[in-house]
């Protein structure tokens, strides 16, 4: 700092007491300084600039610090903390184009501040080169539309477990945000099945014409587990005997969830089949083929759609599974957050769509 100070005589005084206007015109000089001899300057020579900068830079007026903000965000060298502090201004032109670039700015100060500041401040970080999953996860949880939006549409950006299921949720409900995350290359199989689950068809049919020819064999495939329509294969079950038991039932006024549950854990295999679709509208024939498959989905979707608690949808995939197999512990468990985060009206449209079918 003895150039500074040559160029500066009082420069301790001037910090310590000068007036708001010599405070800036000294902040001017210096930074003109810093900026001509940034590529030749070593770490320790930045640390001096920035222990003279910090002090000085909050009494410069607003323009002049949208000004130095944009010239230090593409700066490799620059002062750290002067960039944190200008970043942490809740002027969005002065802190947005360091939240954009700056490569000075780590992954601590930013998740500091994306959880105090608004939406401006998300919004111009969502830009970022690269993004980690650390920052993702409070910009998801935080950011409006637009902020999601972006950070979705970031190839740099990468979104943890928990930022994927966040990202998927809301796209249940916006169409743009569906297209963006249905493009990313990191999205997998299983992610992609469950945002697919929750979109329409005609913002299915538009993410299809837009991703890449090898995520358009993951959607086909995807589609195809959601409906639950595999191969048709001749069940050698007579469900004639449980369809007269059912409808007794449903005569007597006693066709309910309590009676459904009791043939599950009974295993009455034909007497459950035929008790859902006498409740959900679904032939016996189509029900059979469907849980019979591999996955557990159809038994989620139906469950759903009849508005079963999943003390009785558990019933049934252990039914499906037999008296002699258990499923594993993280098995049932994912398989009760994939029920919970089910949504009735998607699985209204999966069981219309079988509906469509088996009149065909």
């Amino acid at each position: 700092m003895t150039v500074a100070t040559s160029l500066i005589p009082g420069l301790d005084e001037i910090i310590k007491h000068g007036d708001p206007n010599r405070r800036a015109e000294a902040a001017r000089r210096i930074a003109e300084l810093y900026f001509e001899a940034v590529a030749t300057l070593r770490p320790d020579h930045v640390d001096l600039f920035d222990g003279a900068l910090i002090n000085l830079v909050p009494d410069t007026e607003i323009a002049s610090r949208v000004e130095l903000a944009e010239r230090l965000s593409v700066i490799v060298n620059a002062p750290r903390g002067l960039v944190g502090q200008l970043a942490r201004e809740d002027e969005i032109l002065i802190a947005g184009p360091l939240l954009r670039r700056s490569p000075v700015i780590d992954e601590g100060a930013l998740i500091d501040i994306a959880r105090i500041k608004g939406q401006g401040h998300l919004l111009a970080m969502s830009e970022r080169p690269t993004l980690s999953s650390g920052v993702t996860d409070v910009i998801v949880r935080r950011g409006d539309r637009e902020v999601v939006r972006r950070a979705a549409g970031n190839a740099g950006a990468v979104f943890s477990q928990t930022g994927y299921s966040v990202l998927i949720t809301r796209a249940g409900q916006d169409g743009v945000l569906t297209l963006k995350v249905g493009q990313r290359d990191d999205l997998s199989d299983q992610q992609l099945k469950d945002l697919l689950a929750g979109s329409i068809d005609i913002i299915r049919r538009r993410l299809f014409e837009v991703v890449k020819p090898t995520r358009q064999a993951a959607i086909k495939q995807a589609m195809s587990e959601i409906s639950g329509v595999p191969e048709p294969v001749e069940s050698r079950r007579d469900f004639a005997p449980a369809q007269r038991t059912i409808l007794a039932l449903h005569s007597a006024g006693e066709l309910n969830e309590a009676a459904l549950l009791g043939f599950a854990k009974a295993f009455k295999y034909e007497e459950s089949i035929a008790a859902l679709a006498a409740m959900s509208g679904v032939r016996v024939a189509t029900l059979d083929r469907l849980i019979t498959g591999e996955r557990y989905d159809p038994i989620l979707i139906v469950g759903k759609v009849v508005g079963l608690e999943w003390a009785t949808v558990r019933a049934l995939i252990l039914l499906r599974l037999g008296a002699h197999r258990v499923p594993s512990p993280t098995d049932i468990e994912s398989t009760r957050v994939n029920f919970a985060r089910l949504m009735p009206s998607t699985a209204q449209r999966v069981v219309n769509f079988w509906q469509t079918r088996q009149s065909a």
